[in-house]
């Protein structure tokens, strides 16, 4: 299950920067903007983060608290995650 969570993180890191349409589902007659990609990126950041924690509490029963430090932790390992989608979209084009 734990390949599973990441591999959806993986995907949903690179979404914004493959897709022309906003959040997958609205068309833009304009091609997106970078710091357009990166609230895509930060709300999809936000969008795992909350199945993480619906996930957690659905198999232990409660989700552990956690400090500042583990949130940004994993944004930015988020972050990482959304390179390869980075690298494709504005090096390579």
């Amino acid at each position: 299950m734990f390949i599973i969570i990441i591999f959806i993180a993986f995907v949903l890191a690179n979404t914004p920067w493959f897709t022309h349409k906003l959040l997958v589902v609205f068309p833009l007659k304009k091609t997106k903007t970078i710091p357009l990609i990166l609230a895509e990126v930060l709300f999809f950041y936000f969008a795992v983060g909350l199945l993480v924690t619906f996930l957690e509490t659905q198999v232990i029963g409660d989700a552990h608290s956690q400090g500042w430090e583990f949130y940004v932790v994993t944004f930015f390992l988020f972050i990482v995650f959304s390179s390869p989608g980075f690298i494709y979209r504005i090096v390579w084009k």
